[in-house]
């Protein structure tokens, strides 16, 4: 079976059963779990498919929020690694947003016990937070979108409006480089419109399966955004794209 057949198989199968394990797949295609991997990690990039702890999920309604314990999980590596680089932008006295995703909340998990501002439309984060008595936490409210464990609508949206942050750290479904970044639906686009409206610095957090796909709802272009850390999953083309629009990128 040459590679094009069998990422159409897979794509087939992960479509029909709304998700599969890399030993099942191994399986039924004949090939070895590693070469599976492989074969996700390349389809996951393409935005055909979204990988999952042990196997792949399928994408086929976009509109659709990846439940929350489940992106905690897809990725996680890449990450926290993310995270590990981004806490450099965070000091003392700082005034920060935090939006609803994983990578946002693992950058939450690692930041010390200082004076700090966080404003958040994510209960997770909330959470984590709670134990860490000098950083203040302020939550937007608004109505709960149980998948991402998020506050999103109009009170989210008006909270927003009434506060000023010196860095917005967020991320997003998709990165595309001509049409920027985008989201899963309208509501969790316009809140993270409202994010990257209220902050002097946009910084993003994507790892690389995130480049090239389009989600449902566009958030922003590009030139919004202020600095991206990303995996060594990037593409080299997608490296020197970024370049060209003069975004400080790291690649850790």
């Amino acid at each position: 079976m040459l590679a094009a057949e069998r990422y159409e198989k897979i794509l087939q199968i992960v479509n029909d059963r709304g998700s599969v394990r890399v030993s099942e797949l191994s399986e039924l295609c004949g090939v070895t779990e590693e070469t599976i991997r492989r074969d996700l990690d390349r389809l996951e990039q393409s935005g055909r498919l979204r990988r999952s702890h042990g196997g792949a999920v399928s994408v086929k309604d976009i509109r659709a929020e990846i439940p929350y314990a489940e992106r905690e999980i897809t990725r996680a590596d890449e990450k926290k690694r993310i995270a590990q680089a981004a806490l450099s932008d965070v000091g003392a006295y700082d005034r920060i947003l935090l939006d609803a995703s994983s990578t946002a909340w693992y950058l939450a998990s690692i930041l010390p016990d200082m004076p700090l501002t966080v404003l958040t439309n994510s209960i997770k984060i909330a959470v984590a937070l709670s134990g860490k008595e000098k950083i203040e936490v302020i939550s937007t409210g608004g109505m709960l979108a149980p998948r991402s464990l998020s506050y999103v609508g109009p009170l989210a949206e008006r909270t927003l409006d009434v506060y000023h942050v010196g860095k917005a750290f967020l991320s997003c479904k998709g990165v595309h480089l001509q049409r920027g970044l985008s989201e899963s639906n309208e509501l969790q686009g316009r809140v993270k419109q409202k994010m990257i409206e209220i902050a002097d610095r946009v910084v993003l957090l994507a790892d690389s399966s995130k480049f090239g796909a389009q989600a449902f709802t566009r958030v922003a272009g590009l030139d919004e955004v202020d600095a991206i850390v990303t995996d060594r999953g990037l593409s080299a083309e997608t490296e020197e794209g970024l370049k060209e629009l003069g975004i400080d990128t790291r690649i850790v």
